[in-house]
């Protein structure tokens, strides 16, 4: 009876810890959350720098709703005011004032130029394109493997360095199916913007592929906001600025 006592109450002592397995999965839903509300507004300066230490810089205006729509407005410069881009889902184009017809453009290419893609710029959860493929500790951090869903996903492979007190993202390499190294984003200058959000200010990256670039992106603001589900489609492309009144 004493031997069964110990077997039971030693199984019931265990049942917490099992409990508390960890699940991938939720730690990446809490990075998504943690990074951003799901609907929200922000502003942002990116910043393009050349080997010869010239730079160029843009700020924009963006607006997301869910997790996988999101609306971006050019401020500056002057030779890209009033430019708009949009994403639902897989699916992005660019508005051009003078052009007047928004363009199919691609989660590889580049809006602005620099070593961040559109998929980095108009990013939308994690969870929405990659699953969670491999899980481990490694001191006071989790690194997780993700995978692409679909070819369409801008990265197949991301490795994401998670830390375990903020559940926040500290580094992440992107990999082509090759098992390329694409570039590495690094993610700095941790920040309370209020209502409850709190997260890296400063996004850095560099690439292998485009030796002694560099390219900053750095919020300056960011707070939950709902809008209108008309606001993510191609005939309200012409009128962000409106959001933003």
């Amino acid at each position: 009876m004493r031997l069964l006592h110990y077997i039971l109450t030693g199984c019931l002592f265990l049942l917490p810890t099992a409990a508390m397995a960890l699940d991938g999965k939720e730690i990446l839903q809490k990075v998504d959350r943690n990074l951003e509300p799901e609907s929200y507004e922000s502003y942002r300066k990116l910043i393009n720098i050349e080997p010869d230490a010239s730079r160029k810089e843009f700020v924009i205006y963006s607006v997301k709703s869910g997790r996988d729509k999101i609306v971006t407005l050019f401020l500056s410069p002057a030779s890209d005011k009033g430019r708009t881009t949009l994403r639902q889902g897989e699916n992005m184009w660019l508005y051009i004032p003078n052009v007047g017809k928004p363009i199919r453009i691609t989660s590889l290419q580049s809006v602005t130029g620099g070593v961040f893609n559109n998929a980095d710029i108009m990013r939308v959860d994690y969870t929405e394109e990659y699953d969670v493929a491999t899980l481990s500790e490694q001191g006071d951090t989790y690194l997780l493997t993700l995978k692409a869903k679909n070819t369409s996903v801008a990265y197949d492979q991301l490795k994401m360095t998670v830390d375990k007190a903020l559940l926040l993202p500290r580094e992440i390499e992107a990999y082509a199916s090759s098992g390329m190294l694409i570039k590495t984003l690094h993610f700095k200058d941790l920040k309370d913007f209020g209502d409850g959000v709190k997260r890296p200010a400063t996004i850095e990256t560099d690439s292998p592929l485009y030796k002694g670039y560099r390219s900053v992106m750095l919020y300056s603001g960011l707070k939950k906001r709902s809008v209108s589900p008309e606001v993510f489609t191609l005939g309200y492309m012409p009128r962000i600025e409106e959001l933003r009144k």
